[in-house]
């Protein structure tokens, strides 16, 4: 799932429900508020050349059409986005940007689906890094390698290859990235503290996330040490990413057999089997989705969880929370983690003029430190969140020059995220059919949170037989 994933797959990561803007779709594409004087869906005019590699032509008319700009109730968000516009609209004056927004979520799969299936998305649409496959089978996007380029993006030799990696396929570039996220252990540093917990030090290992959520609910008043989802798609999705976590797996490299069915697939039932049971660690209520666990940890009756970076922001945003009461550390175990994040993609069929508008879009927005999304000053003086460690897909000088201006401008205390930041975890990308797969999961993971007297075998071997049948019809 994405944070917000699904936040990220954060159902869809369903954090991106309430840190993203909407999408424009078939009947309300038309719709769309506009944020420039601009004409409908035209192509490219003018004497644009058609070899990807030149630069586009100043005289070049294009109009793009955009999704998942901020609605008017993200004031801040919108203004900005104006901004860059108009400061965009000085480097390429007869290139036209025609936003489109609409209330909700940005991403829905179905209407996602209908989108692609009606050839109604918007020359330059937004997706999960997961949605590329889907994406190809409909033909919807353009192949982009030829004109991303050192020169169309910069700072191109600096964005981590794993992030251009979930973006290609056969070779082939589909795609530019806007964020990413990795999964972590988030705390809650008053409960750590009244349990006798250093919240500097998050647990690192499963045993010390045991013991530490034995102490935070030996606090009484209703208060859980460690909390976990186990329906709506999500405690498949933090199955996978504890696999992760202990270097295991939830498909095999060709992506055509189930790979949980080990002994670290066992370690993950059994271990939260243990804390529900024999610790009493975990609470009474299970069958916990996206958004429990978030309203447990802000109320101080949570003491940790799995979740990404943004999260936090969440939290904060939405639920009164207060950015000095949260902690993240790496995933416990560190051998891998769930990895995740959205893109945007180019319509096919898009004039050469068209694609190279759009990739200068998208490099002023979206890829250049100091710009657009990563103008952290600008960031700051709106009022919004400055200092989380995630979007964080830069290497090299532009990640130097990003940290460095992120941490100036920070509105939290940036080193409760210390242990996250110093301790960086290889992420690992979902499983194909990852949606699919996450709901047979859940009931695994809601077998041993709600049956004291679960097989876990049986559990496991059952949701291999159904994963295998998934896979075997992709």
């Amino acid at each position: 799932m994405r944070s917000a994933g699904f936040r990220r797959s954060r159902t869809r990561r369903t954090s991106a429900a309430a840190l993203v803007t909407a999408l424009a779709l078939t009947a309300l594409a038309s719709c769309g508020t506009s944020s420039s004087n601009s004409e409908d869906d035209k192509g490219g005019s003018g004497s644009g050349s058609s070899d990807p590699s030149a630069p586009l032509d100043p005289k070049a008319k294009v109009t793009l059409s955009i999704d998942c700009m901020p609605p008017a109730a993200k004031a801040a968000e919108l203004r900005e986005w104006k901004e860059d516009i108009k400061a965009f609209g000085k480097i390429y004056p007869n290139v036209k940007i025609n936003g489109k927004s609409t209330p909700g979520q940005c991403l829905e799969p179905p209407r996602f689906t209908a989108m692609l299936k009606g050839k109604s998305q918007p020359d330059v649409f937004y997706a999960y890094f997961t949605d590329l496959q889907q994406v190809l089978d409909n033909d919807g996007a353009e192949d982009i390698s030829a004109y991303v380029t050192d020169k169309s993006v910069p700072a191109l030799k600096d964005i981590q290859p794993q992030v251009l990696d979930v973006a290609r396929k056969d070779g082939k570039l589909y795609a530019l990235p806007t964020s990413n996220y990795t999964m972590g252990l988030i705390v809650n540093r008053k409960l750590f503290t009244q349990a006798g917990l250093d919240p500097n030090t998050p647990p690192s290992t499963w045993e010390e996330v045991r013991a530490a959520s034995k102490k935070i609910a030996g606090l009484g008043k209703g208060i859980a040490g460690f909390g976990e989802y186990s329906a709506g798609n999500n405690g498949g999705w933090h199955f996978a990413a504890t696999q992760y976590g202990l270097g295991g797996d939830v498909v095999d490299a060709g992506g055509k057999k189930a790979a949980f069915n080990d002994e670290k697939g066992k370690q993950v039932l059994q271990q939260l089997h243990d804390m529900r049971w024999k610790d009493n660690s975990m609470g009474q209520t299970q069958l916990l989705k996206w958004g429990d666990l978030q309203k447990q940890i802000s109320t101080d009756k949570l003491g940790m969880f799995l979740a990404a970076p943004d999260d936090i922001a969440y939290m904060v945003q939405q639920l009164g929370a207060e950015y000095e009461n949260f902690g993240i550390g790496p995933i416990p175990g560190a051998q891998g983690t769930l990895f995740g994040g959205n893109n945007y993609m180019i319509k096919k069929g898009s004039s050469p003029d068209k694609i190279k508008a759009a990739v200068a879009w998208l490099n002023f927005k979206n890829l250049s430190p100091g710009k657009g999304q990563f103008d952290w000053a600008r960031t700051k003086a709106d009022q919004l969140p400055v200092g989380l460690p995630q979007p964080n897909f830069f290497t090299g000088e532009s990640k130097t020059k990003d940290d460095a201006s992120r941490a100036a401008n920070a509105t939290m205390p940036i080193e409760n995220f210390k242990a996250f930041m110093d301790n960086p975890v290889q992420g690992k990308a979902e499983p194909p059919k990852a949606q699919e797969i996450y709901k047979i999961l859940d009931v695994a993971m809601s077998g041993v949170l709600t049956n004291k007297d679960a097989d876990i075998d049986k559990l496991l071997s059952t949701a291999e037989q159904q994963v295998n049948q998934v896979l075997a019809n992709q």
